[in-house]
């Protein structure tokens, strides 16, 4: 059901400005690249039928906000809005991982000394001419 004189953007703004509620911005901070899994909480009744669709998607596997915001046919400031309320209702949980994890333990291991002298000798290419920083050790 088009206006006189609309256009397929304008269907794309309004059906937005309804699916959030009027909201512009999103409660928690997410990153384009943020990660997202289901957790053990359940989207409120009354969710935009998006929200289950979130879900469906998160639970076949971890997706970032943009792989979502892609899937959906929304735009990411608009998915963003219903992530955060989501994440509010602990539907969606943002997985915290240490970043040199150990496989199958969880203990965190440090970088592995191959891995610091090969940046050590990335980082002299690029930059021949630095000087070495004392503290650095």
């Amino acid at each position: 059901m088009r206006t006189q004189g609309g256009s397929p953007a304008d269907e794309t703004f309004v059906r937005s400005y309804l699916l959030t509620g009027g909201r512009t911005r999103p409660r928690h901070v997410l990153g384009l690249a943020t990660v997202l899994e289901v957790g053990p909480g359940r989207s409120g009744s009354g969710q935009p039928e998006e929200c289950e669709q979130i879900l469906a998607l998160c639970r076949e596997r971890r997706r970032s906000v943009t792989e979502l915001a892609g899937r959906l046919g929304r735009p990411v400031p608009a998915v963003k809005i219903l992530i955060s309320d989501l994440l509010d209702a602990d539907a969606l949980v943002v997985p915290v991982t240490a970043a040199f994890a150990t496989p199958g333990t969880d203990e965190a291991a440090g970088p592995t000394p191959q891995l610091l002298a090969a940046l050590a000798a990335g980082l002299k290419r690029k930059w021949p001419d630095a000087i070495p920083c004392p503290q650095a050790g």
